[in-house]
């Protein structure tokens, strides 16, 4: 079976936080819209039962016949489960609640780390010319994250500009050194990503403070904006870069786009 990752294939960057609220599915969203925007050719994978990106990217929930469930417990071919977006070179494989069982189905499962890896080196995905997989993680440690981790080649972490934010990035970090230890020892982190940053605000100018001063080069330049723009863009199911493309979001979604790629030499 080739594998489409290693040399030629997509970047494969699983996107978490095991902390709520922090904008890991709205990064997620607009990061792939905006690499979309320049020609790049995405799929995001949700993997949160929750389904949000699937929502937020116009995938009513009675059009998701197959969804990442059918793709781990299911063996349904990534190729089956994918769905074309209203915006162009973006796909979604979606989920729904389903998903929520998972974990518990995925217990006696020898192979229960690995099943997004080997989906994800599947033959036939190699036509659909992909540049970039964001895997849009459950806010939890779980078996889903994990397979994210061992299937991924880096790990994007959105972390709010509030108080005792960089405590909760203690357990995330264990993990993946962790799976970097047991499955996936090529895994690194990709960056951090400050969101909901609030340049009036003292507090998130303390924490870009600390963030810099403990995690260096790993914290994107680019940090995203607190803007109504972006809580606004879910209920209308798009993207905020579709929703109001000149917002002060929807630039800071396409630097951190620019510098992402950059990152990867491919800007």
């Amino acid at each position: 079976m080739p594998d489409i990752i290693n040399g030629h294939g997509p970047k494969i960057i699983a996107i978490t936080n095991q902390k709520g609220g922090v904008g890991k599915t709205t990064t997620t969203i607009n990061l792939g819209a905006a690499l979309a925007e320049t020609g790049s050719r995405v799929l995001l994978i949700d993997l949160d039962p929750q389904g949000n990106a699937s929502t937020g990217l116009g995938i009513e929930v009675a059009d998701r016949k197959l969804t990442t469930y059918d793709l781990l417990l299911e063996e349904a071919p990534l190729t089956d489960v994918l769905q074309e977006t209203d915006i162009e070179n973006l796909l979604i494989a979606p989920a729904t609640t389903d998903l929520s069982s998972a974990d518990i189905e995925l217990v006696s499962n020898e192979k229960r780390s690995h099943l997004l890896h080997d989906a994800l080196r599947a033959t036939g995905l190699a036509q659909l010319g992909l540049d970039y997989i964001l895997i849009d993680c459950p806010p939890s440690l779980n078996l889903l994250t994990v397979n994210a981790l061992v299937a991924a080649d880096s790990v994007l972490i959105p972390l709010q500009s509030e108080f005792f934010a960089l405590e909760g990035l203690s357990q995330l970090m264990l993990t993946i050194r962790e799976v970097r230890q047991t499955a996936n020892a090529d895994l690194r982190i990709e960056g951090i990503v400050l969101t909901m940053f609030d340049t009036r605000n003292n507090l998130s100018r303390q924490v870009e403070a600390d963030a810099r001063d403990n995690l260096g080069e790993l914290v994107f330049n680019t940090m995203i904006p607190r803007n109504v723009r972006v809580s606004e863009a879910p209920s209308y199911a798009l993207p905020v870069l579709m929703y109001d493309p000149t917002s002060k979001g929807s630039q800071a979604y396409r630097a951190l786009a620019s510098e992402l790629s950059i990152r990867n030499g491919r800007g």
